[in-house]
């Protein structure tokens, strides 16, 4: 048996909503985009700093990657902003803990409602 995964809450969102950007743009998603759609999905403000620090602590778990964006860079200066994208690993991630979430909701519909 496969050993269970656990996403935190923000993780997951940042994860599945990444996901979602870069299929529909096909390609890596910039952050604002990011946020949108998980503002979108949660219906809650994301904040730009919890956000950039998920993307980083989960750049450092290999499960996004980033590039930088040349040519769009901010009109007073600055630094390129960076697209990111799920990686294969990161996929595989989002799997086990959905396999993880519905074993757990099993058998609880009816008591659930």
């Amino acid at each position: 048996m496969p050993t269970p995964v656990f996403l935190g809450e923000f993780e997951q969102l940042v994860l599945l909503a990444l996901f979602q950007v870069t299929a529909k743009l096909n390609g890596d998603a910039p952050v604002q985009a990011l946020r949108e759609r998980m503002e979108d999905l949660s219906g809650r403000k994301v904040s730009r700093g919890a956000l950039y620090r998920t993307l980083d602590r989960l750049d450092g778990k290999s499960w996004v990657v980033w590039s930088l964006d040349a040519e769009d860079v901010p009109e007073r200066g600055g630094h390129p902003r960076r697209r990111f994208r799920v990686t294969p690993d990161g996929i595989a991630v989002l799997r086990s803990s959905r396999d993880t979430l519905l074993g757990l909701w099993s058998g609880l519909e009816e008591v659930l409602g």
